[in-house]
């Protein structure tokens, strides 16, 4: 029995962190490659969309005070660095990605742990840290929806994607890597990923798998 193959039927895709303080060539906290990679991730929602297959966005959100910010970046936070600050436009997702145009975070919902719907099976989650399981309902929620398969797209691959991958391959979820559908990925990262039995796709592989469903 081939325990990591995906299950096309049972997947959802990810998006992780592809808000506009991240993505956008001039944003305050832009992570290099991931505007460039954005058209790959649309191309996978709009696959997803058509086939109605489930959707989640895992975005930041940074309180003003630091209270919920990393260690790492909360002393930066607290003097007055801005991003990913709920009720601001930085913290939205990138206009490419969603849904519609109305699409709005509701940060007092999201930070409450609470998935916010902004479309037919599709959802908006929060993390506070690089994986998408610490501390989150993330693992309770995909199995009630009986998913798992889960396909990783979005910002910065040594952070929070790798992290989250990781998170889910300790779960026993099947992973695919969007591997070109993730900003800052190198060699020896995908081999690590190939190593534990992740799937390596590249975008177009994944929109005419799903195609030929």
């Amino acid at each position: 029995m081939n325990y990591t193959s995906p299950n096309w039927s049972n997947a959802i895709l990810m998006t992780i962190d592809t808000q506009n303080d991240f993505v956008l060539p001039d944003a305050p906290a832009r992570i290099d490659g991931t505007w460039e990679v954005t058209s790959k991730i649309r191309e996978l929602l709009q696959v997803f969309r058509q086939n109605n297959l489930p959707i989640l966005h895992i975005i930041r959100l940074y309180k003003a005070d630091g209270s919920n910010v990393d260690i790492c970046r909360r002393e930066a936070v607290e003097k007055g660095f801005r991003i990913a600050v709920p009720h601001t436009q930085g913290a939205e997702l990138v206009d490419e990605i969603k849904p519609n145009n109305e699409t709005r975070l509701c940060p007092d919902q999201l930070l409450r742990g609470n998935f916010q719907e902004i479309a037919n099976v599709e959802w908006i989650m929060y993390k506070s840290r690089w994986g998408a399981f610490y501390r989150t309902n993330l693992e309770k929620f995909l199995r009630t929806q009986n998913i798992d398969t889960i396909i990783i797209s979005g910002c910065n691959f040594p952070n929070c994607p790798r992290t989250t991958i990781y998170q889910a391959s300790e779960r026993d979820f099947r992973i695919v890597m969007a591997k070109d559908a993730i900003s800052q990925t190198y060699e020896r990262g995908i081999d690590e990923m190939r190593n534990i039995g992740v799937n390596l796709m590249d975008t177009v592989e994944i929109v005419q798998l799903l195609k030929n469903r």
